[in-house]
């Protein structure tokens, strides 16, 4: 928009300090240095733009705001009143441009009014400490949206354990069935699925954008406690780089914000413009107005996988356990030159691709061609930085990456495929019941770190210390191999004398060393020697007449209402929530 000045900038100048006594002639006392000065500054105020004479000044390329100075001489309006003027048109300008920004979240926010649905859950965990049987079923409430294919997208937790999920949408007092159709615990994900025609009347779905920058704004929608309807919170982003998730104890990449994110906020979508910018999930505990939300990175990684195999495929890892190389020490020993960064491998996954092909010692200086720091780090957008792990994590399984090493002095370029890896000790068991075995009231499981859990909220330092560390820090041999645990004895004659034995490691079963819970079932059930022993650890040693045993067995079972000696995967009966959800599916199509 451009503005018409009328005369000459220097002639301006004239009029105004020719009018000067006409101007300040309401003053009682006039000061001609004080109010001159002052009169000074308005007119640098209202006429002065960055060039020197002008006949027309276009607004957009001016810091100041301007009014026909000859009609306010005209007017004979004095020093109060210019500047009165010039605040009320700075006033009306500002009030235009937040109008035109209000009105653009308003417009995100309608159109997620659209989409953002409310989840009601009903859950039933596993009893890890008796692993026959489920706790006591909750009911939790969270958020979610629908995004293309009529799919809804929501947080893994907030329907983990689920035995029974229903959706209602804005504005709407009825609540549709759901189903779970995919579930990434790592990534903190899901997907439900509505069959109701009726539900998906007026609804549309929300596109994903890209990683916000710092400090842009962005909106959080959901249903958080303290209220039945929608709510949105606003915030800025105050970080980008990789945290930890709570719920699948992963690292991945996360976007910090100061919008609070409370609980049932949990799946809903933070609106940067017009399209998502990622998924509220979590907050920091203690620290107020500190939330997570998962970045379009991670979401597409998630939705990518589903849409290509049916169902959640997880992230990839290297295998490698790695050092920064920091130390000038270090670096010299390992011959890095000053312009040489990388970090130093420590150790290596023996079920991994890059066990084969990477060494203890190795300096790991690119990823795919991208340079490493000696602080693990990798450029990331502008000035910003961010873990090399986040590169590992976006690849899909089976994909080929190419290593640039550094060994004994000399460089190497090796292409490593990119593994799912399962850990020696799972860290979440979700959507099924634990695994367990009993004989003769002795109750054998696989170690998981929900069954350390159990333990309370300080585990760590409250479980058995040498079953603590081993599933924090011990690697699988081979693949299916599991660390199985004597977990407690049920009390009875064929027992006595080994009821203190729980939270024993099970080394070997009549001398042979076992490789996981199937193994230690099948050893025993087929069993044709008179005595069965097994070997524990600490040197411990139970020995049961295997005859006897198997009669005390069945009578053990009845007395403390156990329906069955073996959990279904062992004998190939259980099945998981999300393959009953895709038979009923089936079955309502046929």
């Amino acid at each position: 928009m451009q503005m018409l000045l009328g005369p000459s900038l220097r002639s301006l100048r004239r009029q105004l300090w020719s009018s000067s006594s006409s101007i300040f002639s309401n003053y009682s006392s006039f000061n001609s240095s004080g109010l001159l000065q002052t009169f000074s500054n308005t007119l640098r105020l209202i006429i002065l733009p960055s060039t020197s004479s002008l006949s027309t000044i276009s607004t957009k390329n001016c810091n100041f705001h301007y009014f026909s100075t000859s009609a306010a001489v005209a007017a004979n309006l004095s020093t109060k009143e210019i500047v009165s003027k010039v605040t009320r048109r700075r006033q009306r300008r500002r009030l235009a441009k937040t109008c035109g920004k209000t009105t653009n979240a308003y417009a995100a926010i309608e159109l997620a009014l659209d989409s953002v649905v409310k989840i009601f859950t009903v859950s039933s965990s596993p009893n890890y400490g008796l692993p026959w049987q489920n706790k006591s079923q909750r009911e939790t409430t969270g958020s979610g949206f629908v995004i293309p294919g009529k799919k809804i997208l929501t947080n893994a937790h907030v329907v983990a354990d689920s035995t029974f999920v229903l959706v209602r949408k804005h504005g709407s007092p009825t609540k549709y069935r759901a189903q779970v159709e995919a579930v990434g615990h790592e990534c903190d994900l899901a997907i439900l699925i509505v069959e109701s025609d009726e539900f998906w009347e007026g609804m549309h779905f929300l596109e994903l954008g890209d990683i916000p920058f710092l400090q842009q704004a962005v909106a959080v929608v959901g249903y958080p406690q303290g209220g039945d309807n929608i709510s949105v919170t606003k915030g800025v982003v105050s970080r980008v780089e990789p945290t930890q998730y709570v719920h699948g104890a992963t690292q991945l990449m996360a976007i910090q914000i100061d919008a609070a994110i409370n609980p049932g906020n949990s799946g809903g979508p933070a609106i940067m413009g017009n399209k998502v910018a990622g998924v509220a999930f979590q907050n920091l505990s203690g620290a107020e107005n500190i939330g997570y939300i998962i970045p379009v990175p991670v979401i597409k990684h998630f939705i990518t996988g589903v849409v290509e195999h049916g169902k959640y495929v997880g992230f990839c890892s290297l295998g490698l356990s790695c050092q920064t190389t920091e130390n000038v020490q270090l670096r010299n020993n390992f011959g890095m030159r000053s312009e040489v960064t990388g970090v130093l491998v420590n150790k290596i996954n023996p079920l991994s691709d890059a066990h084969e092909i990477l060494k203890k010692d190795d300096i790991i200086l690119a990823f795919d061609g991208v340079p490493i720091a000696n602080d693990g780090t990798v450029a990331f957008r502008n000035r910003e930085r961010i873990t090399f792990d986040h590169l590992v994590s976006m690849k899909k399984p089976n994909e080929k990456s190419l290593v640039r090493v550094l060994r004994d002095g000399k460089e190497h370029e090796f292409s490593i495929t990119l593994r799912l890896l399962q850990p020696l000790v799972p860290v979440h068991q979700f959507d099924k019941l634990p695994s367990y075995y009993i004989f003769a009231g002795l109750v054998f499981i696989p170690l998981t770190q929900p069954y350390l859990h159990e333990y309370g909220e300080d585990w760590y330092n409250t479980s058995p210390r040498r079953l603590c560390e081993r599933a924090l820090r011990e690697l699988p041999k081979k693949a299916g191999e599991q660390l199985v645990i004597l977990s407690q004895v049920l009390m009875d004659d064929i027992n006595a004398g080994y009821e203190r034995f729980a939270d024993l490691q099970v080394k070997k079963v009549n001398g042979v060393e076992i490789e996981n819970l199937k193994h230690l079932c099948q050893l025993v059930e087929n069993c044709s020697s008179e005595n069965l022993r097994f070997d524990l650890d600490d040197d411990r040693v139970v020995v049961l007449n295997y005859d006897v045993a198997k009669i005390a067995t069945s009578k053990i079972l009845k007395r403390h209402r156990i329906p069955s000696a073996m959990s279904g995967d062992l004998n190939g009966e259980q099945i998981s929530e999300i393959e009953l959800a895709s038979r009923h599916k089936e079955w309502s199509q046929s």
